[in-house]
């Protein structure tokens, strides 16, 4: 399905790990429209809306708001072996299953670089706007998407998980 929808994948081994941790059913983006760094196993049930998220939402959003397009996004990673919130006694966190990804920037062909952290209360409008754009689309794709109005811990990056949902905030 997804190279019919124009993603280059490769299907990644089974993982599974004695702590709970697990990357089953996954693959590595390799390419989805958008070059995304930073990015490990992904589960095929997130990788689909994402490459989705990327080519369309992405690029329309940033051609509504700046009239240019996004050649990179700036990922904090997808597989991670952690609890939720890195909190010490917490549940394992949809990282530790490969079913999260967190976006903290984007960088546009004309240079500049709208980050979560700096732009999404930030001065600029327009970049503003955009993120706004990105937050609501990504809400309607994933089952659980936190941002900076979530907590502090989300103050930098987007969270995508296709876990318990659906919560957007």
């Amino acid at each position: 399905m997804m190279r019919a929808e124009g993603s280059e994948v490769q299907p990644l081994p089974d993982r599974r790990f004695d702590n709970g941790c697990s990357a089953t059913a996954s693959v590595k983006l390799v390419a989805i429209g958008i070059p995304v760094t930073n990015l490990g196993a992904v589960k095929c049930v997130l990788a689909a809306p994402f490459a989705r998220w990327v080519r369309e939402d992405v690029r329309a959003q940033a051609k509504r708001w700046f009239g240019s397009d996004v050649v990179k996004i700036e990922s904090m990673g997808s597989f991670a072996c952690r609890p939720v919130n890195n909190q010490a006694g917490n549940r394992l966190s949809e990282h530790g299953r490969a079913n999260a990804i967190d976006i903290a920037a984007f960088q546009l062909r004309d240079g500049r670089r709208i980050s979560v952290r700096d732009s999404w209360n930030g001065p600029d409008a327009n970049a503003r706007a955009f993120l706004r754009g990105l937050h609501r689309a990504a809400c309607a794709r994933f089952g659980v998407v936190l941002g900076p109005d979530a907590n502090s811990l989300h103050h930098d990056h987007f969270h995508f998980d296709m876990g318990n949902g659906p919560y957007c905030r």
